[in-house]
């Protein structure tokens, strides 16, 4: 009998301290600028490097592109072994147009599930405009599972309408309501170029909606680095530059840190900074 009630004490409290292992993660959101001959010196073929070593030098564990063509989607492949990448081109749902892509860790997490929605009235038209946008837009997601916890969560990864101020706000609505659909109230973290700074619609729809989100940069316990993303490759003064890229979580995520690195005119990254999260769930 005692043999009985030691063993199930023994299982009782492996079960508790597998309920109290975290989940430490390191995100980020990368507006990468499509591969654009125009750019001269600024092209990817010059930055591709660049950029892949960014993200292994500062281990990201997942991170959130945009702007990412089927041939740049190549490129961050072969540059970046430990990772995979989940994602479509925006308009044929297969490699043609911008891709919102998901890099992972492979050997940290399992994909459970994923795929891609449009932000439009029927999120499944390929290639379709919503609302008032004037391009064709997407999110891209996946539930993962950690290999060391069995921890589930999602990824939500996007970029938003640059003229559709109903498209932008209409898009956050949806992708509030894929997440309710897909994980309900296990952890969730969206990333993107939302083109809009944080006193927008858009902004205010995701982080005051009955499913609250939060800025990951404003509930921080420690911020670095600049207060913004966009500088157009290093042509705007760092006093007028935005930050129009956010990483969201919801409330049971606990965002350790943020930093946004600032921009190296004579060794950019993109003409967005990216950003950088510690999360903790």
């Amino acid at each position: 009998m005692k043999q009985i009630l030691f063993l199930a004490m023994a299982v009782l409290m492996l079960a508790s301290c597998a309920k109290e292992q975290k989940t430490d993660v390191r995100w980020a959101t990368f507006n990468i600028r499509y591969d654009n001959p125009q750019d001269s010196l600024n092209n990817w073929q010059y930055r591709k490097d660049r950029v892949c070593r960014f993200i292994k030098e500062n281990q990201v564990d997942i991170v959130g592109m945009q702007e990412v063509l089927h041939n740049q989607f190549l490129d961050l492949r072969a540059g970046l072994p430990e990772y995979e990448g989940i994602g479509v081109g925006r308009d044929d749902g297969k490699e043609a147009g911008e891709y919102a892509p998901l890099f992972y860790r492979m050997d940290k997490y399992e994909v459970l599930d994923s795929n891609t929605f449009w932000l439009a009235e029927n999120p499944d038209s390929v290639g379709m405009m919503g609302w008032d946008a004037v391009c064709v837009r997407i999110a891209t997601w996946a539930k993962f599972k950690e290999k060391a916890t069995g921890k589930i969560f999602m990824a939500v990864n996007t970029h938003f309408d640059h003229i559709g101020e109903e498209a932008r706000r209409q898009s956050a609505l949806l992708i509030i309501r894929k997440i309710k659909e897909i994980v309900g109230d296990r952890p969730a973290i969206v990333t993107g170029d939302f083109n809009v700074n944080d006193q927008s619609d858009a902004y205010k729809t995701i982080t005051t909606n009955e499913f609250v989100m939060k800025d990951a940069y404003k509930i921080a316990g420690s911020v670095t680095g600049v207060n913004y993303t966009f500088h157009d490759f290093a042509r705007i003064p760092a006093e007028d530059c935005e930050k129009i890229d956010f990483i969201f979580v919801t409330p049971q995520i606990n965002v350790k840190s943020c930093d946004i690195p600032a921009e190296v005119p004579e060794a950019l990254l993109s003409d967005h900074n990216p950003q950088l999260a510690d999360l903790e769930f």
